[in-house]
């Protein structure tokens, strides 16, 4: 007869099996939403990149990254479980499930990348990022908050991966693209941006929408067990307003300065407000998620203007929503954190000093700072040895045809 341990393990063990499925899921999303905002002539490209982004990040997670990141080591990486040989679990629940949550959340960083760097990055290149990015660089920035490191012995908080997910990611899309330079007719001579239009918003919309739905296992899903009812609800409400603040606030932005209200915007700010509560989900009252995710909104809006300024081409919005709204949501814990609700010290705005914001800087700072070069050096060495972007005719033929020798609507005439 199951002891009630037993099947307190086994109802906890199935909740952090359907997140991490939910999780998993994402991967639709994400495929979904930066196919829609490429080219027609690029969304079998894309598309790839995301099918193949986990299966190299499940792998690489197997093989090296979850020894990196939750074996015992010191405050800069774990030494131990190689292979998942003698590694342990992460919280009350089997190993392998624990492994399988954590190997989504891997998945999910790396593939966001692809979106910032779509459209003119070599195939062979980008399996080769993937597997590093899953294999050694995410875990490492997990291991420092998630695995006992020593960002996480200062008190830093990221309850659900605003930083360790979304930042890391993030600023590797940003490097890439800055290494990569922009799309062939994106900027005219004079600097001005030309409007390269997605083909598909309606399936950027749907993929929008699985992401949304995907997000309920991402931040629920990181209390990793049911045993809480009041901390997952919690996280749930707060996950969901602050996305439709997120939502709704950057449709008004662009509404204003452009006259137009324009649905690709208001969908990042959705995306932006579910990056920027992804820290303090558990830590923060409702109406604070809406604060959060109504800045977010602002954020993407002017981030991805300001990004045509200095000439960074992010096709589908991959740094203005990912790197800086997960620098904007890690330094939200450390403004409307609440020590009753779990966090170790209280943030400013409830009496808690600047002690906490500042832990939140100093960790969301010195990932991106690590981010940045690893990965800089990282596009630089793929760049040198087997070539980084495609050449001039295949980036004017589109990559379906020059990588993968297939149409993603074959028997359209698809006019560039």
């Amino acid at each position: 007869m199951e002891s009630l341990q037993d099947i307190i393990t086994g109802i906890d063990t199935l909740w952090v099996l359907i997140a991490a499925f939910l999780v998993f899921f994402m991967q639709a999303g994400f495929g979904m939403v930066e196919a829609g905002f490429v080219r027609a002539k690029n969304a079998t490209n894309i598309l790839t990149k995301n099918f193949l982004d986990f299966c190299m990040a499940s792998l690489g997670f197997f093989l090296f990254g979850y020894a990196i990141m939750f074996g015992t080591g010191n405050g800069f990486m774990g030494f131990s479980g190689w292979f998942l040989r003698g590694a342990e679990s992460g919280a009350a629940v089997p190993l392998f499930a624990f492994w399988l949550f954590q190997a989504a959340f891997c998945g999910a960083a790396a593939t966001i990348v692809a979106g910032g760097m779509a459209e003119r990055m070599r195939f062979p290149a980008y399996l080769i990022y993937s597997f590093l990015i899953s294999a050694l660089i995410y875990p490492l920035v997990g291991h420092w908050i998630w695995g006992g490191g020593w960002l996480a012995s200062l008190g830093f908080a990221d309850f659900a991966g605003s930083t360790v997910v979304h930042t890391t990611g993030g600023v590797a899309a940003l490097v890439g693209t800055m290494v990569l330079k922009p799309r062939i007719g994106k900027y005219r001579t004079d600097g001005s941006p030309n409007l390269i239009a997605g083909h598909n918003i309606p399936l950027a919309s749907l993929g929008v929408f699985i992401l949304w739905f995907g997000w309920f296992g991402f931040n629920p899903g990181s209390t990793l067990s049911v045993g809480n009812g009041a901390l997952i609800a919690r996280v749930a409400i707060n996950t969901n307003l602050a996305a439709a603040a997120g939502g709704m606030v950057a449709m008004g932005t662009i509404w204003i300065l452009t006259r137009k209200a324009d649905l690709s915007m208001a969908m990042n700010g959705a995306l932006a407000g579910l990056v920027a509560i992804t820290a303090p989900c558990a830590y923060v009252d409702p109406w604070a998620a809406i604060v959060i995710g109504a800045v977010g909104g602002i954020v993407v809006v002017f981030g991805t203007e300001l990004l045509d300024k200095i000439k960074v081409d992010d096709p589908v919005g991959a740094v203005p929503v990912h790197a800086i709204n997960g620098v904007w949501g890690t330094l939200a814990v450390g403004l409307f954190g609440k020590g009753s609700l779990g966090l170790s010290r209280a943030g400013l705005f409830y009496g808690g000093g600047i002690t906490q914001l500042g832990v939140q800087l100093l960790g969301v700072l010195s990932v991106a700072a690590f981010v940045f070069v690893t990965m800089g050096i990282i596009f630089k060495v793929i760049d040198a040895t087997i070539g980084l972007r495609v050449s001039t005719d295949e980036e004017y033929r589109g990559l379906d045809i020059g990588e993968h020798g297939i149409q993603s609507y074959s028997g359209f005439q698809i006019i560039d």
